[in-house]
């Protein structure tokens, strides 16, 4: 009897299609040399992604700013050329002289998209009681951007595309979409959880809806990540040979994108998201969010290949043992495969993961690995 799969019989027979090792990994032997590989593998990857045309660098507007628990606070506002006013947050030490290293901390999915920037960071003491659910269950309790900030580092983290302050409104859709519903107010719990359970269930047509204009939303994610990288860069706070990026699951997803295909980031760490389209396309699809898939990119890059395509530049990846969005088996395929890339560039050093027991989570004993792991590598 045939392995059972997510869909049926046709699993052996989808997982093979494409090649092992898929057309432009650095593993297949006919790459010898880094660099000429990955033009090759980036444009093609550039080309796949299809991420909406690079927007000008916005100034943002200061909407407010705070000093608390030992930390500077800007909450910044600035325009793209879709959507609603991105929001963001800028974090730093209180009286902080010099150049920083600088995090652009990229903040989860989680099932909560009415929150973006603030499921992973603080502006004030005021948190609001469905965030502070959230962050005992993903991260030991604590605002983790802010306590990057507190060890020294210049922090930003923005609301990227379908979260936060760019959440798609009830009131800009159609009706037959919004069931006659009313955007909940900030303070309204009970409005907030079924907002984010609606957009569960509007995922895929914002997905076929993009596909149909051309693009991809992981190209409409690394875009708008990488306007807000610019941003951070352009700081001048911010040490720009010093600057990472990272986050937990969603912000693992866009740290792969980011970071694979923006190597202005000099170390990253992807918690809670690595594994590979094998893994996704036998058992796990059912899930994840329609924001991970780029069409016919398996063809060219297995999952783990993305990361890659930053080789040798630091990598982290930090994965937990009884993770429900992965199996064992194909996170240590993803290990294997990223070890095998690091070791022909020949810098085994600069890329590690880590396993630990339980869940899905980020949490303190995690970050405190993270944060060292980042420091080391970009020697601070």
């Amino acid at each position: 009897m045939a392995k059972k799969t997510a869909i049926g019989a046709y699993g052996e027979w989808a997982a093979g299609l494409a090649e092992d090792p898929p057309a432009l990994s650095f593993r297949r032997d006919e790459f010898k040399s880094i660099a000429p590989w990955r033009k090759k593998a980036l444009a093609k990857a550039m080309e796949l992604l299809a991420p909406p045309p690079k927007p000008a660098l916005a100034k943002p507007r200061v909407v407010a700013r705070n000093e608390f628990d030992g930390l500077e606070a800007e909450l910044l506002s600035w325009r793209l050329p879709w959507g609603p006013p991105a929001e963001a947050v800028f974090l730093k030490p209180a009286g902080a002289k010099g150049k920083l290293p600088g995090m652009l901390a990229l903040h989860d999915h989680g099932g909560f998209k009415y929150y973006g920037w603030q499921k992973i960071a603080d502006a004030s003491p005021e948190v609001h009681p469905l965030v502070v659910e959230h962050r005992e269950r993903a991260y030991g309790g604590v605002a983790w951007a802010n306590e990057l900030a507190k060890r020294g580092w210049a922090v930003l983290c923005n609301d990227v595309f379908a979260f936060g302050s760019r959440r798609v409104r009830y009131a800009d859709v159609i009706d037959e979409a919004a069931g006659g519903r009313k955007d909940p107010a900030e303070a309204d719990s009970e409005g907030i959880r079924a907002y984010n359970e609606w957009c569960g269930d509007h995922e895929h047509i914002m997905a076929k809806s993009l596909f149909s204009a051309g693009t991809t939303w992981p190209g409409v994610f690394w875009r708008e990540d990488q306007a807000a990288l610019r941003y951070l860069l352009s700081r001048p706070e911010v040490d720009a040979s010093k600057v990472a990026c990272g986050g937990l699951s969603g912000g693992g997803l866009r740290t792969v994108y980011l970071a694979g295909l923006d190597h202005r980031v000099k170390a990253c760490v992807s918690v809670g998201f690595m594994s590979t389209w094998r893994d996704f396309l036998l058992e796990k699809c059912k899930n994840h969010t329609w924001m991970v898939y780029t069409p016919r990119l398996p063809n060219f890059l297995d999952f783990p290949d993305l990361l890659s395509l930053r080789a040798p530049l630091p990598a982290l990846v930090q994965s937990c043992t009884e993770d429900p969005l992965y199996t064992m088996p194909e996170m240590k395929r993803a290990d294997r495969i990223l070890k095998a890339v690091y070791g022909k560039a020949g810098a085994p050093e600069n890329y590690r993961t880590f396993f630990y027991p339980g869940g899905h989570k980020f949490d303190l004993e995690m970050q405190q690995v993270a944060f060292e792991w980042l420091e080391e590598r970009l020697r601070i």
